[in-house]
């Protein structure tokens, strides 16, 4: 590990963004202001898949064990890698049934496609489902945020005709692009192709790394081989980037399904009248939000872009006598949708700065006699940059720029 830089562990307890405990192992718990990441974060993959056509859905997070065993997730991951329980409905307990709490998404995903008859007109499809899941990782490789035992996926499910293969997947491709550019990281392709436990015929496989490993051409993208590394029911394209110690990790997601449809019996209508089966793409551009965060909370080492910043404007009276003004700036700054605070304790103007500069708040605005009597504010940057005296119109509009372009 390089030693100027902290580890995403100890950012979190610092800054007050997310801590974990042993009465939870593998599973965070999510202060206010990790909370605010969070959720601009998912506001940000909740546009992007509106923009494209998604519909969002929610599954129960616990259901009977016979899905993942229709699914063929149960004799792939079984009681070792998934939380199971065994449930009477009756007072004393008797004929118990099994549930799962539930490690992937895509099982249930189907039940919603069967819910009633779908006609090619729908297709595709594209059902996607930000949700939390529990995996029984082992306890020895929980990490952080980085391996955790409650995910929480931007699962999503395209049910497509085999034609419509190439453009969903395309799109998904594009999709991944533009989000991680971004966040300003680097990425790489990696085409997974068939484990050796796998389900579904050598000829479903065979068309599905075929179609892509066409996709990647078609768009020019050159991706690394991951062989045998496909998930048990498909093969995919995996997004790689490194994080800011050098690690690499997989994140996004893009599987091509074809077992999945003919274990679940899912069907079509034809233009024909005739029953046809649909194709199954699985995707998620986090990967997981946690991973994500922890990758992220790093490489910025807590001084996040203003868009994602828990705290983005902190207002610095010089006196006490300046606390009134400041509470003006204050609701002048939240009724623009600025998150924002006021520094009102009994300490010197430095000392406020410093402690500013410490949380990483991107914006600080001195207020004083000379700001008060002009009704103007005094702006510094995190890093130290003074914008010298504006207006305030002046600042919410540079501020809201650089929210807006993500900057």
């Amino acid at each position: 590990m390089n030693k100027q830089l902290k580890d995403h562990k100890q950012i979190g307890q610092e800054l007050e963004l997310f801590f974990t405990n042993d009465i939870a192992p593998g599973a965070p718990f999510w202060l206010p202001k990790g909370m605010v990441i969070f959720k601009e974060l998912e506001k940000y993959i909740r546009k992007l898949t509106e923009n494209a056509g998604y519909l969002e859905t929610s599954t129960p997070i616990m259901v009977k064990s016979e899905l993942f065993k229709q699914s063929g997730h149960w004799a792939k991951f079984g009681e070792h890698n998934m939380y199971n329980l065994q449930l009477s409905d009756e007072a004393d307990g008797s004929n118990p049934e099994g549930y799962t709490l539930k490690p992937m998404n895509c099982p249930e995903s189907t039940i919603l496609y069967r819910f009633r008859p779908r006609s090619y007109k729908e297709l595709p499809l594209r059902l996607a489902e930000i949700g939390r899941l529990h995996r029984r990782e082992k306890s020895g490789e929980v990490n952080g945020l980085l391996r955790v035992r409650q995910i929480t996926m931007d699962d999503a499910h395209i049910y497509a005709t085999e034609d419509q293969i190439f453009d969903e997947v395309s799109n998904i491709l594009d999709m991944m692009i533009q989000f991680y550019k971004s966040f300003g990281f680097e990425y790489e392709f990696r085409l997974a192709t068939r484990p050796e436990t796998r389900a579904g015929s050598d000829e479903n496989w065979d068309k599905a790394e075929k179609k892509l490993a066409e996709a990647l051409e078609k768009k020019g993208l050159k991706a690394g081989d991951k062989l045998g590394d496909g998930a048990f029911y498909g093969p995919k394209i995996d997004v790689h980037i490194k994080d800011a110690q050098d690690r690499e990790w997989q994140l996004a997601t893009v599987q091509l399904d074809f077992h999945m449809p003919e274990a679940f019996d899912l069907k079509y209508i034809d233009e024909k009248g005739e029953q046809k089966r649909p194709v199954m793409i699985h995707r998620a551009i986090f990967g997981s939000f946690e991973r994500f965060l922890a990758i992220l909370t790093e490489n910025f080492q807590g001084a996040f872009p203003l868009w994602l910043s828990p705290v983005q404007v902190q207002i610095i009276p010089i006196a006490e006598r300046h606390n009134s003004y400041a509470q003006k700036v204050l609701e002048q700054l939240k009724a623009a949708e600025i998150r924002a605070e006021v520094d009102a304790r009994a300490e010197k103007m430095q000392a406020k700065i410093r402690d500013a500069q410490m949380q990483k708040i991107s914006y600080m605005i001195i207020v004083g006699d000379r700001e008060e009597s002009e009704n103007k504010i005094a702006v510094r940057s995190r890093n130290g940059q003074d914008s010298g005296t504006l207006s305030l119109e002046d600042f919410l509009a540079k501020v809201k720029e650089e929210v807006e372009s993500k900057a």
